[in-house]
Order: C-alpha cells, then sequence, then structure tokens
C-alpha cells in the first residue's frame, strides 16, 4: 500500500525565518497539497542556547501571511504531538537508551577544553573510528567508572557509534543517488546530557519516524547530514520506513557567489525576511516584504520559481496553478541566484491584476495617514487608485501617485510652470473654465471631445494648453490620462483647482 504523502516543516525559533526557509516551507506545502497529504509544522528547539523569544511567534504569523497552510502543530495540534522538540525529551530518552543497548552509540566524557586540545595535536581532527580510542568515553573506559561518572552527574554526550569504510547510498528526488564513504563522517554527538535534549540528528530522525513523514524535503545546506541519516534509521532498526530524501537548490547572492544571507539585503536594500523582525535582544528592525509593500501572492510566485520551473516561459502563477503543476522533476540542482528586481516585477504584475477595490482596501490605511478617509467614498478610492497602479511596484507608492486625487494641488513643480506657464495662459484657462462649465456629460471620453474640438477651433498650442491644464489640477505635467481625472474629480473641482492655479501660478522666465 502506497504512504500517505506527510511533509514537514521544521524550523528552529533562533531568529526570524529566513526567506531561503520559506521557500523550502511553500515547497513543502505544493508537495503536500498536490499529493492530498498532510503539511506538519514542526518546532525544533533542542538547542536551548539560541532559542529567542518571539521567533516562534513569528513563524506562524509568516507562514500565515504567505497562505502555507499548516495541517498538524504546535497551535493546530494533531494526532502525532508533541510538535514542540522540547516537549519531547521522554520520546528522545528511548531511542538514546535503544541505540546505547545495542552497541550503535557510546557516552563520551571529553570536557571542551580536552577537545581543543586534540584540534591542536591533530589536525583536522574529527571524533571517528580513527580517534575515538584515544577519547575519555564508554569504548576506552572501565564500566565502572564510566558507571561513576554517570552517578556523579559528570557532563557527557552520547555519540553515533560509525562503522569506518561503508558506501552510504542516499537517493535524492532531485541529485539521484548520492554515494559517500562513511570513514569521511564523525561520531556526532546525538544528545547531550547539560540539558537533557538530543542534537538536530537524533531529533529528526525520531519525530520523522513517529510522525509517518514520507518526504523530508529541505536546503542543500542539509545534504551532507543526508549519509548519517541514513544510518541512523537502519541503526534504529527503521529502514524500511525511512521517507523520500528531497534536497533544494540554494538560495544565492544577487551577484558574487555563495548563499543568500541578511548581509546582501542590508547591502543591496532588499528585505531577507518575510515580516519585519525586531530583534528582543539588540534591539534592531530588520525590514519584511510585507511591510515593504509586497503582496503575499508576489513572494509566493516570485519564490516558486526560484529554483523550479514549469517546463515552459509562463510566470504567474496562482497557489492552486503551483500545486497543480510542482514537481520536483523540474527542480534545478543548481543554486538560484536572488533576483529581488524581479520579485519587484511580480508585485507590480499582482498589484495591476488586482481588483481596484481590493486594491482600496490594502491602500486605505495608508491613506488614512494623509487625509481623512472618511470624506471619501470606497468607490472613489478604488477608481483612483485603478488609474495609477500601472504606475507602481509597491501599495506604499500609492500615495505619491495618487495624492493630487485627494488633496488638491497647493505648490506647482517649477520645471512645469517654466515651460508650459506663459503669460497668455490665464487668460487661456479662462475659457476653458467656461467651456467646463457649458459640459452637461462630464465623462472623459464626452470631455475630451468637446475640449478638444475648443482647443483646435482655436488654434491654440494643444500641448500648451493640456499641460497647464493639467499643471492646474495635478500640480505638475505628469499622471494618468486628463480626463479620467477630471472625471473622477467632477466639474466643480476641477474648475476650483483651475481658478486657483489662476490666481497662484506666476509666469518664470526659461
Amino acid at each position: 500500500m502506497e504512504r500517505q504523502v506527510r511533509v514537514r516543516f521544521a524550523p528552529s525559533p533562533t531568529g526570524p525565518l529566513h526567506i531561503g526557509g520559506v521557500r523550502t516551507a511553500l515547497y513543502n506545502y505544493l508537495f503536500a497539497r498536490q499529493h492530498n497529504g498532510a503539511m506538519i509544522l514542526r518546532i525544533e528547539d533542542t538547542d536551548s542556547t539560541r532559542f529567542v523569544p518571539g521567533a516562534e511567534d513569528y513563524i506562524n504569523e509568516a507562514l500565515h501571511w504567505l497562505g502555507i497552510g499548516i495541517d498538524e502543530g504546535v497551535r493546530e495540534g494533531g494526532s502525532y504531538g508533541p510538535y514542540k522538540q522540547s516537549e519531547r525529551r521522554d520520546i528522545y530518552r528511548k531511542y538514546v537508551k535503544q541505540l546505547l543497548d545495542n552497541g550503535k552509540a557510546y557516552i563520551a566524557f571529553d570536557t571542551p577544553e580536552e577537545l581543543d586540545a586534540k584540534r591542536q595535536e591533530i589536525k583536522n581532527f574529527q571524533y571517528d573510528a580513527s580517534t575515538r580510542g584515544m577519547m575519555r568515553n564508554s569504548l576506552t573506559l572501565p564500566a565502572d567508572e564510566v558507571k561513576r561518572l554517570i552517578d556523579s552527574g559528570t557532563k557527557h554526550v552520547v555519540r553515533f557509534l560509525i562503522e569506518p569504510d561503508r558506501q552510504v547510498i542516499v537517493n535524492d528526488l532531485i541529485r539521484g543517488t548520492v554515494t559517500v564513504n562513511s570513514s569521511t563522517l564523525d561520531d556526532k554527538v546525538l544528545y547531550k546530557s547539560a540539558d537533557d535534549l538530543p542534537t538536530y540528528h537524533l531529533a529528526n530522525i525520531v519525530d520523522d519516524h513517529l510522525m509517518e513523514v514520507s518526504h523530508v524535503i529541505r536546503g542543500e545546506e542539509w545534504l551532507p547530514s543526508a549519509p548519517l541519516h541514513v544510518l541512523l534509521y537502519e541503526a534504529l532498526g527503521w529502514s524500511e520506513t525511512m521517507p523520500q530524501f528531497v534536497h533544494l537548490p540554494l538560495l544565492l547572492k544577487p551577484d558574487g557567489k555563495g548563499k543568500l544571507s541578511k548581509r546582501d539585503g542590508d547591502r543591496l536594500g532588499f528585505p531577507v525576511f518575510p515580516l519585519e523582525w525586531h530583534d528582543p535582544v539588540s534591539g534592531e528592525v530588520s525590514s519584511g516584504y510585507r511591510e515593504r509593500g509586497y503582496l503575499p501572492e508576489a513572494v509566493v510566485n516570485f519564490l516558486a520559481l526560484l529554483g523550479w520551473n514549469p517546463g515552459d516561459d509562463r510566470e504567474m502563477f496562482t497557489m492552486d496553478e503551483l500545486i497543480k503543476e510542482f514537481s520536483f522533476e523540474h527542480c534545478s540542482k543548481k543554486g538560484a541566484k536572488f533576483d529581488f528586481e524581479k520579485g519587484k516585477w511580480f508585485n507590480h504584475e499582482y498589484i495591476m491584476n488586482m481588483a481596484d477595490d481590493k486594491l482600496a482596501q490594502i491602500f486605505k490605511p495608508i491613506l488614512a495617514d494623509h487625509v481623512d478617509v472618511t470624506a471619501f467614498s470606497d468607490d472613489y478610492i478604488a477608481r483612483a487608485v485603478g488609474l495609477v497602479k500601472g504606475r507602481v511596484n509597491f501599495v506604499s507608492e500609492l500615495w505619491d501617485q495618487a495624492k493630487f486625487f485627494f488633496v488638491a494641488p497647493k505648490e506647482y513643480v517649477e520645471k512645469d510652470v517654466r515651460k508650459r506657464w506663459k503669460p497668455e495662459t490665464p487668460a487661456i484657462m479662462r475659457e476653458l473654465i467656461e467651456v467646463l462649465r457649458s459640459i452637461d456629460d462630464f465623462s472623459s471620453k464626452n470631455s475630451e471631445e468637446i475640449v478638444l474640438g475648443w482647443i483646435k477651433e482655436h488654434d491654440y498650442h494643444m500641448g500648451n494648453v493640456m499641460n497647464a491644464f493639467r499643471l492646474t489640477v495635478v500640480g505638475e505635467c505628469k499622471g494618468p490620462h486628463m480626463f479620467d481625472i477630471t472625471e473622477l474629480l467632477g466639474r466643480d473641482e476641477t474648475i476650483e483647482r483651475i481658478e486657483r492655479g489662476i490666481n497662484n501660478i506666476q509666469p518664470i522666465d526659461a
């Protein structure tokens, strides 16, 4: 019988969730949903020294904002809990004992000072079959001495006993078959008595097995640990239920070589975290995609294509379309350069394709920082943003593009005044006022036809008249189609702005 697809995203609460981790979570989610499987969020907090308050809540909030649904987890519950590793101590102890009893692991008492000394003595030292005999552990010490040390509370660790010169095979859905000689592996620490917690290696294996995880989808940086995990499954007698490994390509710097880091974002001016992060220790604030004005759908679409492609030139995908199309066969083995400019492009496209009324609701909190939003109907705000949304990459930029719809200009751009406001302009603008007053149907198309006909009839310079008209209404010679603007503002407001311009704008010598 084919196993149910069950995947897990297992971050550590040591700080904000990196955008590379977000992509890992996304790929897990897409694969799970495609196969009607379960998405598990497991919190890996076995390293108590690195725990950061607020990090777990941040992880949950970030995934929720992006629409990455969780089926089982600390908040959601489930039949395989607890879903926080610090709450699973009793479970791990059982398997530490099993490994020790079966001779697959041993107890080591080496102090940090002793280990440092050995590293100084032996170049490229690693704790393995060639060096374990030199160290203080249960393989070299008498049994009664081991018991005495444990009974006296001496700090110790449990190390995995790696048999040397074995060919360890890792089958990976992206990278194919990877073969590693066990002699290159060290006897990893599996458990520390100091905090009565396992390390990442043992906790992951135990949890993945007990939670019946079918596929372990994680970043390429964890590939070196895969052979060790294969050996641990074997040592615990779980080879037949070992999950399928999938190691995703790294997210690389936009320029140069190496893995994408927060420093790259700081240097080049883009976020590397989904949400803004306030460090509880240093007080440092790191920018987030949400606070920068990115839409969650755009971030998801952008990230999905960093390391995966649909096999053709399509770029725009809804979450449902990604779920349908996603496959590991089209994932790259090579790292994906993080093109943050492309991220802006995606955000622009999603803003362009968003319904005006929905975009208006997102914009309203920003608008409220500048004007009394109750003075404007939702329909008015939606029509305003609809006229300018093609000019922005972020919702936060809408105010600069649309502010003249909400506040009449009090100042006029000097270069436009110098070029377009001539001594004869006020008189022409007064004529224009009368033309506008005569228009009953103030729709964009009708107004345009009448005004352009008047300009042509009087043989006025089209560019000068229309730009002076725009200058009085907008405050500068840019913006959407002029008669779309006047239709939304209405006849009275349009005329009032022209009159104010006539009274306040003075020609400037070129």
